[in-house]
């Protein structure tokens, strides 16, 4: 079986996953699901799923205002497979409150699966744990 992986594959993962980051910040929902396959699933960091890419882009949308969480991924790890046209990303997240010039309410881990598509990698599943939070961070509930 060949192998799917090349020497740009982890390099390429980690600047959609900055690209993304970004254009979370900037309330660029665009360029945001041009990361994602339409089939996206989401398990949010208390618990919640998020089904499919109009969901996932409705959940970004919906925080417009006051209480809006802007949220920052971070990769750590990023592993390519050498059999299919897939990779695992692991990293660090942290939401803000309005804006990423604040300090962080909630922070956590994350993983990721990615899938190698003639458009390039794209994100097909994520799970979001949330490990820590400030005061105004704690007032959620996970389910």
């Amino acid at each position: 079986m060949p192998s799917h992986r090349s020497p740009e594959d982890e390099a390429a993962i980690r600047l959609a996953r900055l690209t993304q980051t970004r254009a979370i910040a900037a309330g660029d929902l665009d360029t945001v699901v041009r990361y994602w396959t339409d089939d996206i699933t989401i398990r949010r960091g208390l618990g919640h799923a998020v089904d499919g890419i109009a969901a996932a882009r409705e959940m970004l949308d919906a925080g417009n205002g006051a209480g809006k969480l802007v949220y920052q991924r971070e990769a750590v790890t990023v592993e390519v497979s050498t059999c299919w046209p897939l990779a695992y990303e692991e990293g660090r997240w942290a939401g803000y409150a309005g804006d990423v010039s604040a300090a962080p309410v909630v922070t956590g881990r994350y993983g990721a699966q990615w899938v190698k598509r003639d458009a390039g990698w794209l994100i097909r599943s994520e799970v979001f744990v949330a490990l820590d939070a400030t005061d105004d961070g704690r007032a959620a509930s996970a389910p």
